[in-house]
């Protein structure tokens, strides 16, 4: 099995970075394939702009979806897409790992999706959803957070997970990934910011690594999330009569 890490902290010496490592060589040791997109660590430029097309479509007007779709016709991507779209090909499971900011992804990683997810060429009008480029490979997101798991529950301080991760899953979906349930590590402060003392943040920190080496260790009978297909729309992309139910963020 190939497997490709999508890491987004700007810190080698992270836990974020940790949980990469110790992935890589959980995977390495049970004789799979690893690849790693160190975001920050590769300087990766996640605005998308008119500077990254040597020949445009339109040299007057900057629309980022048709030059996308220009540069992949001519097979004249920038050379930093090709190498991302090249990881994900290769690649059988996707971890996306980075830390909960500001209720959402860091901004760095919203951009790789802006950038290497390439209209015209990894998807179009009817290349998406349970058709989409990407359909038979998994995607897992494993979030890391300061606060303890206690806040992340309905109507708490910290929000719901699944509320969170919402955007990044669906766009997966959209994709034509099979979408994993999420995988959260809590409490995960720096020295001096913690909500324990220095003897309980060492054994939490170990408990978070054997945990997500735990769930590695199934990750190969995870169920995905479900989530609606074309076949579950109308015309206008809405539910069809039939229903489609949703409960707890899940579509049944």
């Amino acid at each position: 099995m190939n497997i490709l890490f999508v890491l987004a902290h700007p810190e080698p010496k992270s836990f974020n970075a940790r949980l990469v490592e110790l992935g890589r060589q959980h995977f390495e040791r049970n004789g799979n394939t690893v690849e790693v997109s160190d975001l920050y660590g590769q300087r990766f430029d996640p605005v998308e702009k008119a500077d990254h097309y040597a020949c445009r479509a339109d040299g007057n007007v900057f629309a980022p979806l048709a030059e996308q779709r220009h540069a992949y016709r001519e097979k004249a991507l920038p050379c930093d897409i090709e190498v991302e779209i090249g990881k994900l090909e290769r690649a059988d499971l996707v971890i996306f790992q980075f830390p909960v900011w500001w209720h959402s992804t860091p901004a760095i990683l919203k951009g790789w999706l802006d950038r290497v997810f390439v209209a015209g060429g990894l998807y179009t009008s009817r290349m998406r959803y349970d058709r989409g480029y990407f359909r038979g490979k998994r995607a897992l997101c494993s979030v890391t957070s300061g606060a303890p798991e206690e806040v992340f529950v309905p109507g708490g301080r910290g929000g719901e997970i699944s509320q969170i991760l919402w955007s990044l899953q669906f766009s997966l979906h959209y994709m034509g990934f099979c979408v994993l349930p999420p995988h959260a590590s809590f409490g995960v402060a720096g020295h001096g910011f913690s909500y324990v003392d220095d003897e309980t943040f060492v054994r939490q920190f170990e408990s978070l690594e054997n945990r997500w080496l735990s769930r590695l260790a199934g990750v190969a009978d995870d169920q995905p999330l479900c989530f609606p297909g074309w076949d579950e729309w109308d015309d206008l992309g809405r539910p069809k009569a039939n229903g489609v139910q949703i409960e707890d963020g899940r579509i049944c």
